[in-house]
């Protein structure tokens, strides 16, 4: 299969240069020539345009930062779709977006697959990130050969749509995870305790999370750059309060993590690092919640290896 790719941004960048390094020929486009010029020097090939890259290829993948972009670029793509396409959408996005996408592409006599990943930046590197794909189950084990070099952990969720609405819970529960660490380590550097101990004790502990493991390493590091904005954030607790909404659940958490969230934008800015959002309660505080010996960037030490689909339990 011809394979093209669109959006090379901080986690677009990542997954397409592994299927690169795994000698998958890969057709790229981004409006910022510097990415794509990037992308080019590691061995693909450029095109003009994302329309351009639907003609000429048989998979089209596209990583983006909203639904707003999403719509915009499979606009340019649905002139170029038909039988033999499939379009695989990456990107974070609206459930009911993605489904109404997905019914348009049909009408073409293409495919449409969703396949958002979890796990940051550092995972999307190796090819160890996980992958939720929504899509038929025929549809699915045709792009199972890609998707099990983009990610070392492959879910089927069921059709589309299924796998944005468990990737916007999954980044809700991350920043609801985030948020309570922030409180936690803030806490404890008050209370007098050392911060490296600190992190051990919640490392060892029934408190530990996959978020502690990364983000609270660059709290205490002070570099606070995990390539994850709070507009990013955002937008994607707010599908998961939109969500919740549709089917009238009455969350209470949801709201007040929005509201925080809100706070820190107009602290720090619309698109701070989502990590900084311990500095709101330095601030409110008057400490600082820092320890030497944790990384500036992470790094994933788990060596790349080829993907597999995760089986469910029935």
């Amino acid at each position: 299969m011809q394979t093209g790719f669109i959006g090379l941004g901080a986690v677009g960048a990542k997954l397409a240069g592994n299927l690169l390094r795994n000698d998958v020929g890969l057709t790229v486009f981004d409006l910022d020539e510097t990415r794509l010029a990037g992308m080019v020097a590691e061995g693909a090939e450029a095109a003009g345009s994302a329309a351009e890259v639907m003609a000429r290829c048989d998979v089209v993948i596209t990583s983006l930062p909203s639904p707003a972009a999403s719509e915009a670029v499979l606009a340019e793509l649905l002139p170029e779709m038909g039988p033999g396409k499939t379009w695989v959408e990456m990107s974070t996005t609206d459930p009911a977006v993605i489904v109404a996408q997905a019914a348009r592409v049909a009408e073409t006599g293409a495919v449409a697959i969703e396949a958002p990943v979890s796990g940051g930046c550092h995972r999307a590197a190796t090819g160890n990130i996980a992958v939720f794909c929504g899509a038929p189950r025929d549809s699915f084990e045709a792009v199972l050969p890609l998707l099990t070099i983009l990610g070392r952990q492959v879910l089927h969720t069921g059709e589309v749509g299924t796998a944005s609405k468990l990737k916007v819970m999954t980044n809700y529960l991350a920043t609801a995870n985030l948020l309570s660490l922030c409180e936690a380590l803030t806490t404890m550097q008050a209370a007098g305790l050392d911060m490296a101990t600190t992190f051990e004790a919640i490392r060892i502990s029934s408190g530990t999370s996959f978020v502690h493991e990364t983000e609270s390493q660059l709290i205490l590091s002070g570099s606070r750059d995990v390539d994850f904005t709070l507009d990013l954030v955002m937008k994607d607790v707010g599908l998961f309060q939109a969500l919740a909404e549709a089917y009238g659940v009455p969350l209470e958490l949801s709201p007040q993590v929005i509201a925080m969230i809100r706070d820190g934008q107009q602290q720090m800015g619309e698109r701070a690092q989502s990590d900084r959002m311990i500095e709101r309660l330095e601030v409110a505080a008057g400490i600082s919640v820092r320890a030497p010996g944790f990384p500036e960037t992470l790094v994933d030490e788990e060596p790349p290896a080829r993907g597999a689909e995760v089986v469910v339990r029935r």
